[in-house]
């Protein structure tokens, strides 16, 4: 909930910076996304007439006044609120000369296009930290900027598999429905999105004590490996490679999803302190009493054993009857929402998760708060995601300073 604390005027974290972003599709959205909530001044470049590609990606569309579809997407709407929309061709001397002049008067630049694309354009590193020596330059491609699939195409889900996660995702295999899974979500794009916000502020960090900006070179190949830590230490440290476990984990029994009288519920147990306390609560203190299960490692090895005993006692009670049980003896548990559920939970209503952000035309965006919580600069959800080229005249006439006229010449010219 918002900080009464703190005035209303309290300018965002970021609020004095200026970031430039010539991303689309989602990780670099959401990277900027990130910077935009935090008070910076985000500018995304868009292609004239049809702006970031995933402005197409529907059903389903953002609702207009009347609650008709609207021109954008909700792919779209989820990663690009707080923005404002130019429309520049690159592909232009004039377009090129505008995106020269936006980065002199600008901290952060923000890119996904393929290699060497933006450097035929003089759009490069190199090219604008001639113009802008503070500026910090992040590139987002699937492989990175060097080595032999540098210049491989590649999207998330791509990434999913040859990064290893969709490995360790999905039902075992000897089970019905075993094999390998991708996640519900473009989890390659996201977390790539949130390192390069990471690897930005530490770049604006450096830039206090140098002077310098800096080339950032963020690759979603590079995430992806980076996200599975944990199953990869373990491989490098015994050999074994890491295997599906389907609802299951690795490293705790019982962690898992269990069948109740009507349904499903998770149990999280962690530790072996929790572990007899969810003994004690599913009314089996033999369990807890057996030395085979009293420590981690012999639940671990035991599972085989262990497990078919829990998952006949957990069939016992319904759902609400568990929670109620396992929340009163402190084991993490609880149901498996759909995402209407997980916005009916109290919790969720009290943390104020969905946010509605009135459109200038009438008609509201729903999104997502985000989950930095400043208590001191607070997240502000001021601004929707911007329609296509909304911000053009205020971004040639305002940040650059061109007139009236200079501006209807760019349209006319198709620049902008």
């Amino acid at each position: 909930m918002p900080d009464p604390a703190v005035p209303a005027a309290t300018p965002g974290a970021l609020s004095h910076l200026r970031v430039l972003d010539l991303s689309r599709i989602l990780a670099g959205p959401w990277c900027t996304q990130n910077l935009a909530d935090l008070g910076a001044e985000v500018i995304k470049v868009e292609r004239p007439g049809s702006g970031d590609d995933t402005r197409a990606w529907g059903p389903p569309w953002t609702r207009d006044a009347h609650g008709n579809d609207a021109a954008d997407s909700t792919y779209y709407a989820a990663a690009n609120r707080g923005k404002k929309s130019i429309t520049i061709d690159i592909a232009s001397a004039a377009g090129q000369q505008l995106v020269r002049e936006l980065a002199a008067r600008s901290d952060v630049l923000v890119e996904n296009y393929k290699i060497g694309d933006l450097r035929r354009y003089g759009l490069d590193y190199d090219s604008l930290r001639a113009v802008n020596p503070g500026l910090v330059y992040c590139s987002i491609t699937g492989y990175g900027q060097d080595g032999p699939s540098a210049r491989k195409p590649g999207y998330d889900f791509v990434f999913q598999a040859i990064g290893g996660l969709m490995s360790i995702t999905g039902e075992r295999d000897d089970l019905p429905g075993g094999g390998p899974q991708k996640t519900g979500i473009a989890i390659a794009d996201v977390i790539t999105g949130m390192y390069a916000t990471i690897a930005i502020l530490a770049a604006l960090n450096h830039r206090t004590v140098s002077g310098q900006g800096q080339y950032i070179d963020m690759a979603l190949l590079d995430c992806i490996v980076a996200l599975g830590g944990n199953q990869i230490t373990g491989y490098f440290a015994n050999g074994k490679i890491p295997h599906r476990y389907g609802n299951a984990h690795a490293s705790l029994v019982p962690y898992q999803v269990f069948a109740v009288a009507d349904g499903e519920i998770v149990v999280a147990v962690g530790n072996d302190v929790q572990w007899q306390r969810y003994c004690a609560a599913i009314e089996r203190p033999d369990l807890a009493a057996d030395p085979r299960w009293a420590k981690v490692k012999g639940r671990i090895v035991g599972r085989d054993t262990l497990v078919p005993e829990l998952a006949r006692a957990m069939l016992t009670r319904r759902a609400a009857d568990w929670v109620a049980r396992l929340e009163a003896a402190d084991v993490p548990c609880g149901r498996i929402n759909n995402y209407q559920q997980v916005f009916q939970d109290p919790q969720v209503r009290h943390r104020g998760l969905r946010v509605d952000i009135p459109r200038p035309g009438g008609g509201t965006v729903g999104t997502i708060a985000s989950p930095l919580r400043l208590r001191g600069t607070p997240v502000k959800y001021d601004v929707p995601p911007p329609t296509l080229g909304d911000s053009t005249d205020y971004v040639l006439g305002e940040v650059l300073g061109y007139s009236a006229r200079q501006i209807a010449d760019l349209k006319n010219a198709g620049a902008v």
